[in-house]
């Protein structure tokens, strides 16, 4: 919420017992009023990233997983918080960090050496033709086998942050995690599709125990 945004929201609170009769006790609107007027939590600040690896990394996470009208991005999920939680985590291996800043390096110097800038600074036509010579394994040339490793290894990376998140289980209708008053089996589509039906699921194969 912006400055402007917040102290509209104040005017519209301190301006609402007047417009209609509230029940409200004074502790009840003086924790309202602090959440209306309390400052903006803090941009994070990254750990292992140096700030232009950040907005690198952020970048080509939001081409992996752009936002689209069921859910937000990559980085509307906190996908490059959760990398670089796990990079600057002790236990993480000097490889994967060295083959995550190679390869954000790797993207910057395809850019300077196509466009004469960086990735970031390129024109988004400009990156797309970066990422379409690494993003299919099968189609890359040779030549461009170091982008392809670390394309393939940040897009998992990307999407195991991306759908752990709560944001991304609710983008594939995860419905774990939720009590089952009752269990009345597996769903009939799922059971066609597999070509099993429910009483095959019942027969028991009696067990012969010896003697």
């Amino acid at each position: 919420m912006s400055d402007m945004d917040r102290r509209d929201a104040v005017k519209r609170l301190a301006l609402l017992p007047l417009a209609f009769s509230w029940d409200l006790t004074a502790p009840q609107m003086e924790r309202a009023a602090r959440v209306f007027t309390a400052p903006p939590a803090p941009a994070y600040v990254p750990k292992f990233f140096t700030a232009h690896e950040w907005r690198t990394a952020s970048m080509l996470a939001d081409y992996i997983i752009p936002k689209d009208e069921k859910s937000g991005s990559a980085t509307d999920a906190k996908v490059p918080e959760y990398m670089d939680w796990l990079l600057n985590d002790k236990e993480a291996s000097l490889n994967s960090k060295i083959q995550m800043r190679g390869g954000l390096a790797w993207l910057d110097l395809q850019a300077s050496e196509r466009f004469g800038t960086t990735f970031i600074k390129a024109t988004d036509a400009q990156r797309r033709q970066i990422l379409d010579d690494i993003a299919w394994p099968k189609k890359a040339k040779p030549e461009f086998s170091q982008g392809v490793s670390f394309f393939n290894r940040f897009r998992d990376l990307t999407a195991s942050g991306f759908y752990s998140s709560e944001m991304g289980y609710k983008d594939v209708n995860f419905v774990g995690n939720v009590a089952l008053p009752k269990w009345e089996g597996c769903p009939t589509s799922a059971m066609e599709k597999l070509g099993v039906s429910h009483d095959l699921m019942k027969t028991r194969v009696p067990v012969q125990r010896s003697s």
